[in-house]
Parts: structure tokens; C-alpha cells; sequence
């Protein structure tokens, strides 16, 4: 029987059951469904040598995680993914500050995982890599001798090729990527940038029909897998969450008033600033709100490591203060900024709570909160969705109230409609996102990305028994030749 080994930088807490971000999540609820093996950082740093991964067992999953060490982990999380990938993959190059030896770090890093890995595989697995941090990982359980499918997951966006060239080692990162066996994408427009930048000219690729792409002697898929949520999952804890106390406290504080709520990771690529400046311009043009309204902005610190984050952090709280100075009452206080984590069921609980989700990233590869909004929501008396067009779930989710981050009065026109908006029409909108949600859920996703990595390798065996034979017959023609 196959068993799936998900192998991402940082592994969910098998005793406690927390996924740090939504990556986690995902793969958290698609091995619960499927079982196997999650392989991964354990979240623990060291300065001494390396530790093997430790197994723990739970449920149908089998946990194999390992601490790394602080100063090489520094380079190669803190550093290349995220002081370079990350700002590469999301179009902001004012932001790439590139180091070799980081790149360096990222390798040494990713042939560690390869290494640990290997002793732990079966004949019968195939393997799920997740994410930009482990895109070397494939070349290197290659050369290793790993002959088993593998697949590779980028759950941030892929840049067009003019932005991707700015980074001195992007042929390398598109040469490493060939060797998976499918490489899925949030959407349609990241296909593309791949496909395109894969056959450009120094790089080598070949494009076949069907979504193939050729490179030397191999053949991968690469295709659109946009993930999903438990979408029942998230109503159900959504509803019991509406019992809890500190939820009940929230709803009293709130009266009268409606709540708009944001629920982010404290990164530049959210939009946060540009969406404190939007809900700033609603106080300042349509005074009816004043006192009114409410907007929640929850924002878990991240990266503590990365300098822009701290600069982001700054920025927020400067500005949370500013709106509040400028336009607070002693009874009403128009933003409340939280630079903390919430329980995931507190956050279901919240999202139900809101009349007005605001998920306006200036990039996104796809963006859960999103989906995981409308989820939460009552059919019978649902909120609205404000959406950036930059979002990859902007590619599913049309029938939310779409706007460009960086159009400050389109966005706080965006939330004025939100707010105005009809009954019948936020059930309308509601009910149509529900059936994208439902049809293209965390069990599609998991289920539609195996059946490929399974099929690919399964093609990619018969091509081998193929090349085989036709090495076995040009053998005996020369000895019969010979003869």
C-alpha cells in the first residue's frame, strides 16, 4: 500500500496538535485523512552537532522531526528563504538582500533533510515536498539514490522570470525543481511563470503537451493544485467557538457596533499598512461610521530573526496608534491591533463574529484566512468577504468584493459596499463561494496531487522498462551483427 511522507521545513506539534501557518495546516489536515509520514524541522534549535529525527506516533500519522542548529539555521531560514526567496517569490525586490554563503546554507540545509530522510523511506512511498524552503530537496534524494515519485507543492506564488532573474542563483533553483515528478502551483498564472521560465534558453527545459516539461532524461508534470480547507471542519469549530467566554466578552465590548476583522501573520506581503491606511480614509470620507464600526486587526509576530519585520512590527503600532489618537471616544476605540496568536478555534469563533473579513495581501499564493472566512460563516446571515485581486484565492473566491491593495480609496469603497451590502446579496455571494470551497476542499487537493505524483511515476517507470528494452534490442542486434 503507498504511504505519503510530507516533508516540509517545520512539522506541526504531534503532542499538542498546533500547525504554525497555514502550510501546516493543510498538510496537517491532509495526512489526517490519509495517513504517513510528516518529516520536518521539530521547531528546536541547537548549537551543538545534529540530532537524528526522533519518531513519535499519532493517530495514522507517524511525526519524524529533528532540531537544527542555531547558527546554520539562521543562514538558511532567516537568511536565503526569507531574506531572499521569500521577497523574490512575492515580486518585492526592494526587499532581496542576497548573500552567497546563505545560498550555501540553504543547500547544506536541504542535504541534511535528504540524508535523515532516506533511512526512513519504504519501496512503497511516494514524497510530498511542501514549500519554497526545500526546492533542492528532490536533486539531492536523487543523488542519493532515491528512485521513488516526488512530488513538489509551492504554496507562495512563482514570479514571471523578469522578477526570478534578479536572483543570481535562479537557474540553479529551476534546474533543481526539474527533477520532482510533478510541480504544483496555486494557480494558473504561476503555472505559467514557470513553464516560461523553465524554457528559457539557459535553463534548457523543453515543454510537451498536456502540462509535461522535458529536461535531459526526465519528464515532469507541472499543474494547478489550488489548495483547499476542511470547510466543515472550520464551520463546526466556528459554531462551538461561539460558547466560549472570551468570545462572549469580545461580542459584549463590541455592543452596537459591527466588527471588521483581519487575521494575518505580521508580514509585508499582507497589506497591513495599506490596510490601516484604507480603514483610515472610511473614518476620514464617510463620518456614519464613526463610532459605529470596529476593526479587529490580529497580526501573530513572525520572523523574529528578519529585520523587515521588525520595521513592519513599528510601522503598525504607529499607525494603530495614530488612527486611534485621531479618531477615538472615550466609549469607542476604532482599531484594535493584537501583535499576538489566537487559539485556531478562538480565530473560527471571530471570523463567524465578523460582519466584514478583510484579506487584502498585496501578494498572496493563495491566502486560507480567506476561504477559511466564508467557512466560518452563518448561511443564514453571512458577512462579506473584501478580497485583494492579488490574492490567489481571488482566482476562486469572484463573488467576493475584489479590490487592489494599493488603491487606498478603492479599498475603503471596497469595505463601504461590504457594509451596505443587502442581505440577499451577502447570501447570494456566500452561497456561490461555498460551492467553490466545497468542491475544491483540503480532500480534492490532497487526493487530485497524489493521484498525479502516483500516475507520474507510474509513466515514468513505463518510459524506463522502455528505454530498457530498446538498450536490450540495439545489445542483441550488435551481436547478431556481430554473428
Amino acid at each position: 500500500m503507498t504511504r505519503v511522507v510530507a516533508v516540509s521545513n517545520r512539522v506541526a506539534d504531534p503532542v499538542e496538535g498546533k500547525a504554525p501557518g497555514g502550510l501546516a495546516v493543510g498538510v496537517l489536515a491532509a495526512l489526517e485523512q490519509t495517513g504517513g509520514m510528516w518529516f520536518g524541522w521539530s521547531g528546536k534549535l541547537g548549537s551543538g552537532i545534529y540530532s537524528e529525527p526522533e519518531l513519535v506516533q499519532k493517530g495514522r500519522i507517524t511525526y519524524a522531526t529533528f532540531p537544527l542548529n542555531r547558527a546554520k539555521f539562521d543562514e538558511y531560514y532567516n537568511g536565503f528563504c526569507n531574506n531572499i526567496l521569500w521577497p523574490v517569490f512575492h515580486y518585492t525586490l526592494g526587499m532581496l538582500e542576497y548573500d552567497r554563503s546563505q545560498y550555501h546554507a540553504y543547500l547544506q540545509i536541504n542535504a541534511l533533510f535528504a540524508r535523515w530522510l532516506v533511512p526512513l523511506l519504504t519501496a512503497d512511498d511516494v514524497i510530498w515536498v511542501h514549500d519554497y524552503h526545500l526546492i533542492p530537496l528532490a536533486k539531492e534524494l536523487r543523488q542519493l539514490g532515491v528512485d521513488r515519485p516526488i512530488g513538489f507543492f509551492l504554496h507562495t506564488p512563482f514570479p514571471p522570470y523578469e522578477v526570478l532573474r534578479a536572483l543570481p542563483v535562479h537557474r540553479e533553483l529551476l534546474h533543481a525543481l526539474c527533477a520532482y515528478d510533478v510541480v504544483g502551483f496555486q494557480t494558473k498564472r504561476d503555472l505559467r511563470a514557470f513553464r516560461d521560465s523553465v524554457s528559457r534558453r539557459d535553463v534548457g527545459a523543453k515543454l510537451l503537451p498536456g502540462g509535461r516539461v522535458r529536461y535531459g532524461d526526465r519528464v515532469l508534470r507541472a499543474e494547478v493544485f489550488p489548495i483547499g480547507i476542511d470547510v466543515e471542519g472550520c464551520r463546526r469549530m466556528a459554531v462551538a467557538a461561539q460558547r466560549h467566554r472570551r468570545l462572549a466578552r469580545t461580542k459584549e465590548s463590541l455592543g452596537h457596533r459591527t466588527l471588521l476583522l483581519g487575521a494575518d501573520r505580521l508580514d509585508y506581503s499582507k497589506g497591513l499598512p495599506e490596510r490601516f491606511g484604507a480603514y483610515e480614509r472610511l473614518l476620514e470620507t464617510h463620518e456614519q461610521y464613526r463610532g459605529n464600526v470596529v476593526f479587529m486587526q490580529v497580526a501573530p509576530p513572525t520572523r523574529a530573526g528578519v529585520r523587515a519585520y521588525a520595521e513592519i512590527r513599528e510601522q503598525l503600532e504607529r499607525a494603530a496608534g495614530h488612527i486611534n489618537g485621531r479618531f477615538g471616544e472615550m466609549d469607542w476605540v476604532p482599531l484594535r491591533y493584537l501583535n499576538k496568536d489566537l487559539d485556531r478555534s478562538m480565530l473560527m469563533g471571530l471570523l463567524r463574529l465578523a460582519r466584514v473579513g478583510l484579506v487584502t495581501p498585496i501578494r498572496d499564493g493563495m491566502n486560507l484566512v480567506a476561504k477559511e472566512y466564508v467557512a466560518a460563516q452563518d448561511p443564514e446571515q453571512p458577512g462579506a468577504l473584501v478580497l485583494s485581486n492579488m490574492a490567489g484565492a481571488a482566482q476562486e473566491l469572484d463573488a467576493a468584493v475584489l479590490v487592489n491593495p494599493y488603491d487606498m480609496d478603492g479599498v475603503a469603497e471596497g469595505i463601504q459596499h461590504a457594509l451596505q451590502m443587502s442581505l440577499d446579496e451577502r447570501r447570494e455571494r456566500h452561497a456561490d463561494m461555498m460551492r467553490v470551497l466545497r468542491r475544491n476542499d483540503i480532500t480534492a487537493w490532497h487526493e487530485r496531487f497524489i493521484e498525479a505524483l502516483t500516475s507520474a511515476g507510474t509513466a515514468r517507470s513505463k518510459r524506463a522498462e522502455s528505454q530498457e528494452r530498446q538498450r536490450l534490442a540495439r545489445v542483441a542486434g550488435i551481436a547478431v551483427r556481430r554473428d
